[in-house]
Order: C-alpha cells, then structure tokens, then sequence
C-alpha cells in the first residue's frame, strides 16, 4: 500500500462551494485539510490588495502562484488530505486518488459571493468575471492548463440542486471505494 494514504483534489470556480465541501469530505474521513484559496487571500491581505488585484500581480509574477502550487503538491505527497483551489486538481492530479470538480451556474455562484462577501449582487458577478478570465489566462500561460476542460476529474457536481450532505457522502463514498479497492488489491498480492 502506498505510505502517502489518501489524496482527494477539489477544484472549482469562485462561489462554486469547493472550499465548505473539502472542509466537510476532510472532516468526514479524518484527513487533513488545505486550502490554496486561503493562502492565496493571505497573500492579498499581506500586500494590500484585493483577491482580483492579486490575480491581476499574479499574471506577472508567475512566483506567487508557483509558491502555493508546489506548496499544494508537498502537502500532497504527505497524503491523508483533502486539497481544495482553483486548479488544485490539475496541481496534484500525479497524487491524488480521487479528484473532484465543483460548479454552479454563474448567477448561482455570484449570489453565493455577494452574500459570502457582504457585496451587492452587480459587484460580485463583476468580482468574478474579472477572477476568472486572470485564471483561465493565468494558468494556461504558467502551466498550459484549460480550466474549462474538465476531462481530467473523475467527479464533477453541480452544486445548485444537490446539498451538501449528499455531496459529501458521494465523495466519502467513492473514497471509501476506491480505499477498499485498494487494500483488495494489496491484500491478495
């Protein structure tokens, strides 16, 4: 059996609900838990700036989304964590066991910001249209990734009509699966 023990990746787009459901899978499962996104909020506080400023610097400066990438792969090859962010799946897709992608519908999700962020619902469709195309350009530039290709992810949910205790027992479920699957397979060699 492998030393490092399970590794789930959650990606998702701004307001899709990545970061309360890897926060839930890792708690159910007993595995540690982190979050690009907060690393990546805590650099923007520390500089000033804004979440989508930071995006902006970031398109620039490859270092700072190189720093929390490969921070996110070392916590990886530990094992026994959930790893939520943007592209965490792409990050640590060498790694993981399972990943898992997250999405709502735009409106869906600029509600869930606006009320996460105390902004009007205007600002907040803005916040993220601006997030989003710094991404998509961001790390198809630094790592040749298209976001919107979801092929690599062997869950993706739509989190507008399914709640978030069905979310978690779909993800702990299959990664109980794939963990039993696996000490089958260890234990008849």
């Amino acid at each position: 059996m492998r030393s490092r023990g399970m590794v789930i990746a959650i990606s998702g787009p701004p307001g899709s609900g990545k970061s309360t459901l890897a926060s839930m899978v890792a708690r159910e499962l007993g595995l540690r838990y982190h979050s690009t996104g907060s690393i990546f909020r805590s650099i923007a506080a520390q500089r000033g700036l804004s979440v989508e400023e930071l995006d902006l610097v970031a398109e620039q400066d490859p270092s700072i989304d190189l720093e929390i990438d490969n921070k996110a792969k070392e916590e990886a090859m530990r094992g026994d964590i959930v790893i939520e962010g943007h592209i965490a799946t792409w990050m640590v897709r060498e790694y993981a066991d399972l990943l898992v992608y997250v999405t709502a519908p735009f409106e869906t999700r600029a509600r869930r910001v606006s009320e996460r962020d105390g902004i009007d619902l205007g600002e907040a469709m803005r916040r993220i249209r601006v997030r989003e195309e710094a991404m998509r350009r961001r790390f198809k530039k630094l790592y040749g990734i298209n976001i919107d290709d979801l092929s690599i992810h062997d869950i993706v949910i739509n989190t507008e009509r399914i709640d978030q205790e069905t979310m978690v027992r779909i993800i702990v479920t299959a990664a109980q699966e794939i963990m039993y699957k696996r000490s089958q397979h260890h234990g008849g060699l």
